[in-house]
């Protein structure tokens, strides 16, 4: 299933209660990338939403408009089932359409700065390889 604003991109009202509790559970790491990154329009003026529901699973973090997806790994990311789980999910969300972006609690916490380059870095070459026109505050972009 490709997502675009026709349905909503993929999202999963069935999750939704899920993830509201996930968003008052945020790791200290996924709270720290909200708070210093994320959040209000910080990156680049796109709005980011936390604990989205999309498809059968709930992103940490998800931009509409750029169609990105950003997850936060904690360590429990590298036992084999759960890394297994990742790929499925990746996989998922790359084929309706989403570029994903993966750091873990650790390059979060201890190296802020170096992830948000890395985001913004991220964010411009989706720019450049899908050409938005500027938009005003609150309105969404028009492609060409």
């Amino acid at each position: 299933m490709k997502t675009d604003e026709t349905n909503n991109y993929a999202y999963n009202k069935k999750l939704q209660p899920f993830a509201n509790r996930l968003r008052k559970e945020m790791t200290k790491a996924e709270a720290c990338l909200w708070k210093y990154v994320l959040r209000a329009r910080q990156m680049k003026g796109y709005q980011f939403r936390r604990q989205r529901p999309v498809l059968s699973y709930i992103a940490d973090f998800m931009c509409k408009e750029l169609k990105l997806v950003i997850e936060v790994d904690g360590s429990t990311h590298q036992w084999e089932e759960k890394a297994i789980k990742d790929l499925k999910k990746e996989r998922d969300l790359i084929d309706a359409g989403f570029k994903v972006l993966r750091f873990t609690d650790e390059e979060v916490l201890r190296h802020i700065e170096g992830v948000r380059e890395g985001i913004a870095l991220f964010v411009q070459e989706i720019e450049q390889s899908t050409p938005l026109l500027p938009r005003q505050r609150g309105t969404a972009r028009q492609e060409p």
